[in-house]
């Protein structure tokens, strides 16, 4: 399922099949630890031919998957679970083979199975979620129109970056052709301009100039805010001079090529965190170009090749830092792609459609947001990965093999729909009907209103990226606001609103949830403060009324010190709510000291921390009404 451009990042660590005698199956076993794989397939074919053996068959069917042949991969799958079986990782194996071929009900069955025999194997479990919920990838699918692009002078391509008036690629000119890549028998990559003629036709692709390109892989790619720098993938060679390690596998490296005046790519720089041990490479820039994304498989990762970056600390890059297991699995995170704030990326993990598929996080407060499947049609159960928007941020590019083969696709995206499904009901959870509902858009402070149907119902289209209140208008009710947002959310979607009104009764208190006091103190504590925001909230919505904030004391110390005591208690709540935005004009305070106590603990009483503190509470009440909220009044 993984082709070249992923199974690089891969170490192949095998030993000969012990007992083999056959000079073909040597030769077989040599070509698969040298990755090979078409040689091996060849080989592996023919000993088969000759007489049944389970390991080799194992190998054939690996060679197959890792070469992308995944309909003949899932054959020899199919005779060896026929005849025995699978367990494991085979059996794992064999199941992402049948996710890649959109066999998603076989697949199940075999993570099932492996879950089992492994109730811990999360890879197994997050496979068998996408294989049961696999419908879910093809709801919404209309935000999104692909098609493929007609590159001319490249057999395959992949990796676009936008450039001039085109884009820079990776891509191979042959199909076909042993004496070249052993791995799949095609041509080494390189780094291609493709200029657009028109919407539909482009130029054939050239070679980027300069010193770039040689004799084995290089890209994809990722070019410098200022356009002077481009960051490469390559194969770790010197002249041509292929360098492997000790075990025989020759890793990808991250180098930098600066442009000259006359538009040639030399100067060409290793990047400081290169090693002959692990691949690093698939680089991305921000938009400031002063944090560096790759892909690598280097040690103190989660598995497979992770997602890392490193910042510009002024001297250079800073050591490689893994972006942690919200971003990164135990499979395989690749091909990362900074667009505006937001960092898309390819993984065989999470919530995935079978090979690579591309998702989506943001990092906020320091931590990455769940990634985001971007589902079908921009994710196919084959392998798709660098997602690139253009400059409108509505459009741009994408690779997959969906077709057979590595291909660039265009695509559009379009706004996606949302609609606010919103209900009043009481303080009895009884439906209000003809009540006026406010939407006010706090990003463009336009409003909207409407009256509730007889079932308490409204609804509002509502617009992408945009910040919302919505309160209701009733006569002789308080109403208080509720938030909504439509920030960042990509998906058509129905939210669901419902906006609670309670009588007013003027001189009658209510008690506000959680506002309590540390016993002999004034002060504010913090989740005290959560339910003093809401409060002011809600004195803000309703603008024409007048409120007393009272708080009380318990039973424990001096009448007049807790008259004192919940005095300054309720101008320290009143202060809060003054320094949040409330009139101060509007709002009172008092002190009731132990005057009212809600339960026994009176003087003598015999009580519980938990029962006193009962008893140091806040209430507020309506002391003046001259109209309800409207919306010209709305703060």
């Amino acid at each position: 399922m993984m082709k070249s451009r992923t199974l690089l990042f891969l170490l192949t660590t095998t030993t000969l099949i012990a007992g083999c005698a056959s000079v073909r199956m040597t030769r077989a076993d040599e070509a698969y630890d040298l990755m090979q794989f078409p040689k091996a397939e060849r080989l592996y074919e023919r000993a088969l031919h000759k007489g049944e053996s389970r390991q080799a068959r194992i190998r054939l069917a690996d060679a197959y998957r890792k070469h992308n042949q995944l309909n003949e991969a899932r054959e020899q799958y199919r005779i060896l679970n026929s005849a025995e079986a699978l367990h494991g990782d085979t059996a794992l194996i064999y199941g992402e083979v049948l996710m890649g071929l959109g066999e998603e009900k076989a697949a199940a069955d075999l993570f099932l199975r492996v879950i089992q025999e492994s109730p811990e194997n999360r890879r197994a479990i997050d496979l068998y979620e996408s294989s049961i919920g696999y419908n879910s990838f093809y709801s919404d699918s209309g935000r999104f129109i692909v098609n493929r692009l007609n590159l001319p002078g490249v057999a395959s391509a992949f990796g676009s970056i936008p450039y001039k008036k085109g884009l820079i690629i990776a891509g191979e000119t042959d199909l076909k052709d042993r004496s070249a890549n052993p791995w799949n028998e095609r041509s080494y990559l390189d780094l291609y301009y493709c200029e657009s003629k028109t919407e539909l036709t482009w130029i054939d692709a050239e070679k980027i100039p300069g010193a770039i390109n040689g004799p084995y892989h290089e890209g994809p790619a990722a070019l410098s805010p200022d356009g002077l720098s481009l960051y490469f993938t390559r194969s770790n060679y010197v002249n041509r001079k292929l360098h492997k390690n000790d075990r025989n596998t020759s890793h990808l490296m991250l180098f930098r090529a600066s442009k000259d005046s006359i538009g040639e790519w030399g100067d060409l720089r290793a990047f400081a965190f290169n090693s002959d041990e692990w691949s690093t490479g698939h680089p991305a820039l921000s938009k400031d170009g002063k944090t560096l994304y790759f892909a690598s498989d280097r040690p103190g990762g989660f598995g497979g090749s992770d997602i890392w970056r490193c910042t510009d600390n002024g001297s250079g890059w800073s050591e490689p830092e893994n972006l942690g297991p919200t971003v990164n699995t135990n499979g395989n995170e690749l091909f990362p792609t900074v667009n505006e704030s937001t960092l898309h990326f390819s993984s065989t993990g999470h919530f995935n459609m079978g090979g690579l598929d591309i998702f989506e996080t943001q990092e906020q407060n320091g931590r990455w947001s769940e990634p985001v499947n971007l589902k079908a049609p921009i994710n196919t159960p084959k392998d798709d990965f660098f997602f690139v928007l253009d400059s409108t941020a509505k459009a741009g590019y994408l690779s997959s093999d969906r077709e057979g083969v590595d291909k660039v696709y265009a695509f559009t995206m379009y706004e996606p729909l949302f609609y606010m499904d919103g209900v009043v009901k009481d303080e009895k959870d009884l439906y209000l009907p003809n009540t006026e509902v406010f939407l006010l858009d706090l990003t463009n402070g336009e409003d909207q209103s409407m009256i509730t149907g007889e079932d308490g119902t409204f609804g509002f289209n509502l617009r992408a990226n945009s910040d919302y209140r919505v309160l209701g208008a009733r006569e002789n009710a308080l109403t208080s606001s509720t938030s909504v947002s439509t920030m960042g959310l990509t998906r058509n979607d129905t939210i669901r609103v419902e906006v609670k009104m309670q009588p007013v009764r003027v001189g009658e208190s209510i008690a506000i949830n959680n506002i309590y006091y540390d016993y002999d103190k004034y002060d504010i504590r913090p989740d005290a403060a959560r339910e003093l925001n809401k409060l002011a909230r809600l004195f803000m919505d309703n603008p024409e009324m007048t409120f007393e904030l009272g708080s009380h004391t318990d039973s424990r110390g001096g009448d007049i010190y807790n008259l004192v005591l919940s005095d300054a208690r309720a101008n320290s709540a009143v202060d809060y709510l003054i320094r949040q935005g409330v009139n101060p004009d509007r709002i009172t305070a008092k002190g009731y000291g132990e005057e009212v106590l809600v339960n026994k603990c009176r003087n003598g009483v015999t009580c519980t921390e938990e029962e006193h503190q009962v008893n140091r509470r806040t209430e507020f009440k309506v002391t003046g009404m001259a109209g309800m909220a409207s919306i010209s009044s709305k703060p």
